[in-house]
């Protein structure tokens, strides 16, 4: 009788070998997002303008608007690697999860084309 049971330093590695990448990225911009988070919180806490003129000329400011647009970046993508994991785990149907997949992507893309405008129309 072999023993093929595929334990040990022998195993069979299978699978789509993304985990690693995937579980840095979510880090890396919940990083991003909390950078960001203590920069606003920061910003607002010594400010003495707190009209809408003085939150339109803090993000007025070139330097703003950057930190701005990386962080909502890393937001969508940290949102695409949870959802789509979400997707993967729960949906067994191979053409619901590509459909719902490729809506999230859509959704995803239009939610960061329209943040980009808006901080770029300030």
């Amino acid at each position: 009788m072999a023993n093929n049971n595929n334990i040990g330093p022998k195993r069979r590695v299978v699978g789509a070998h993304y985990g690693m990448k995937d579980w840095l990225a979510q880090r890396v911009t919940a990083v991003v997002m909390i950078l960001y988070t203590a920069i606003l919180l920061i910003s607002f806490l010594s400010g003495q303008n707190f009209t809408y003129e003085g939150w339109a000329g803090l993000f007025a400011q070139q330097w703003f608007k950057l930190i701005s647009a990386v962080t909502l970046l890393g937001l969508f993508y940290h949102a695409w690697v949870g959802v789509r994991d979400i997707w993967m785990d729960y949906v067994k149907s191979v053409g619901l999860r590509l459909t719902l997949q490729i809506a999230t992507i859509l959704w995803l893309i239009a939610c960061a084309v329209w943040a980009v405008q808006i901080l770029w129309s300030v």
